[in-house]
């Protein structure tokens, strides 16, 4: 069971960025200065610490997202896909006119009581 996907159109994406600049990693701030998009950067120009949680691995490449924005999100399965328009943020795939989104759904029952076995929500 996966929290976090990724669509064709993305996944194409970043193979294409993977190939130009090598290791990657995905993040998610959700703070004010940051933005809400996901972002992809050269894994060496991000600086993680114990207030960011591994989602998974998309196409090879580590999501992380802040554990606040984390907090938020805990119930839903995440879909990491790709539109056309510029962010204002030094995401990778900006220079390409493309910019990632998120859809997100409600965690399944099986997937709820999967992922956050101790929730209240599941009764």
């Amino acid at each position: 069971m996966e929290r976090i996907a990724i669509t064709e159109a993305a996944a194409k994406v970043v193979r294409q960025l993977k190939e130009k600049h090598g290791e990657l990693i995905f993040h998610q701030s959700g703070g004010c200065c940051d933005g809400s998009s996901p972002m992809i950067f050269e894994k060496d120009d991000m600086y993680l610490d114990e207030s960011d949680v591994l989602l998974g691995e998309l196409e090879g490449v580590s999501f992380y997202m802040n554990i606040d924005q984390f907090e938020y999100w805990k119930h839903t399965h995440l879909t990491i896909d790709i539109t056309e328009g510029r962010g204002a943020s030094f995401s990778l795939e900006i220079p390409l006119g493309l910019r990632f989104i998120i859809h997100s759904r409600l965690l399944t029952e099986d997937e709820e009581a999967f992922f956050n076995p101790d929730s209240s929500i599941i009764g």
